[in-house]
């Protein structure tokens, strides 16, 4: 069996400025099978290119979604990109069956430690909860939805723990 085609969709609003992300990112770069996209650097105007994006789509089996979670959601720059590229009639209704039995896996990092994401929590919903609208996305568009990897109190983390996080990513794209 063929290792499956990944496409990593890198969305941070400044990933030259970015400890977690820009971290991340590196150490699945050399990945044979992975395509590392960062699409604020690809579409710094936000003119993002609709057929371009879909062809990358198509051509990958797995879908990796990394950013770091901002005010309970995915950055701007990636909603800006579902918008644009989750159309009707490529993702979902009438013909949209073109993400159909591919994974979306994401890969997030928070501010907050990980008890702020509880019921009891700072926050008051669980990461989980908070993640609904990508759940939901994924139902729209026939897609399987992975575990999401989330590495909490970014801000905080050592580097010693972000190289351990990295290499679990490593891993879970090499697999």
């Amino acid at each position: 069996m063929s290792t499956p085609r990944t496409l990593v969709v890198v969305a941070h609003p400044d990933l030259a400025a970015s400890r977690v992300t820009a971290h991340l990112a590196q150490s699945i770069r050399d990945l044979e099978h992975v395509t590392v996209h960062d699409i604020a650097a690809a579409y710094p105007d936000s003119r993002i290119d609709t057929t371009h994006e879909q062809r990358l789509l198509r051509e990958h089996d797995v879908i990796v979604w990394q950013f770091p979670w901002h005010w309970y959601s995915v950055p701007g720059v990636l909603k800006t990109w579902m918008d644009k590229v989750l159309t009707h009639g490529f993702a979902y209704g009438t013909g949209g069956t073109a993400l159909h039995g591919k994974t979306l896996q994401l890969v997030t990092s928070t501010g907050g430690p990980e008890g702020s994401y509880a019921t009891d929590g700072f926050n008051r919903f669980t990461i989980d909860e908070l993640l609904a609208p990508v759940h939901a996305t994924a139902h729209l568009t026939g897609m399987h939805l992975g575990e999401p990897v989330v590495l909490y109190s970014a801000r905080t983390v050592s580097d010693e723990d972000l190289a351990l996080h990295a290499k679990r990513y490593r891993a879970l794209l090499a697999a």
